[in-house]
């Protein structure tokens, strides 16, 4: 089953919805339907009975935004891909590790799991780029730190601004090419978004804007 956020956005997948494996997963309406990572793979097929659960139509998904390249956040990207027809979007910092499969970067061999290689549709380069949908855009913001190539989303939406914020809380690897103060500089800069509501990638919803903030700052003075 799925959950609604707020006005638009939707939770789909994770560990208690689709497989045990998986990252949490995010729908978003924006006239065109954008999937926010995709999970380890094996459960896919839940996350299309979720999306259909929440009354949309899974073979409609339009882009498959990859907020960096560990496999419980990209495994099904090929078969949603191949499914779909969706474009697939990813940081060129992490591209490389995304469309070879790599198995120390993208974690698969901690999983168990065998990425075939990927084309990326579109590689975003420098600090970010604005995507346009039919009935709104997404603000891509380069976030490197747990890996080189991570990317929050900013979406606003029914006076909200919702920050896609997968895994800004780490953790930090030598074979994720990892950066603490890389991080620490992008945790600053996700602060002065003023985000209200943060959909993270592991842990959960946080809302309002204090409590934002209070779990970001709470890593911050986590990692020094």
């Amino acid at each position: 089953m799925s959950s609604k956020v707020c006005e638009g956005v939707y939770l789909v997948g994770g560990s208690d919805l689709s497989d045990d494996r998986d990252c949490l997963v995010y729908l978003a309406d924006l006239g065109d339907l954008v999937l926010v990572d995709c999970g380890a793979g094996p459960g896919w097929p839940r996350i299309r009975d979720n999306i259909l659960s929440a009354g949309f139509n899974p073979d409609h998904i339009h882009t498959l935004i990859l907020t960096h390249g560990h496999v419980d956040h990209i495994g099904a990207a090929r078969q949603i891909k191949e499914e779909t027809g969706c474009r697939l979007v990813a940081h060129a910092e992490d591209a490389p590790y995304i469309e070879s499969g790599d198995p120390a970067f993208t974690a698969s061999s901690w999983y168990g799991i065998k990425l075939k290689k990927i084309k990326l549709d579109q590689v975003i380069a420098g600090p970010g780029e604005k995507l346009r949908f039919a009935g709104g855009e997404l603000e891509l913001i380069h976030t490197p730190g747990h890996t080189p190539g991570s990317m929050v989303v900013l979406l606003e939406i029914g006076g909200k601004r919702v920050l896609f914020g997968q895994d800004i809380h780490g953790p930090f690897d030598a074979s994720f090419k990892s950066d603490l103060q890389a991080w620490r500089a992008s945790m600053q800069r996700i602060l002065e978004l003023k985000a209200d509501i943060l959909c993270e990638g592991h842990f959960g919803i946080y809302q309002p804007a204090d409590s934002v903030r209070s779990y970001i700052k709470g890593y911050l003075n986590t990692y020094k």
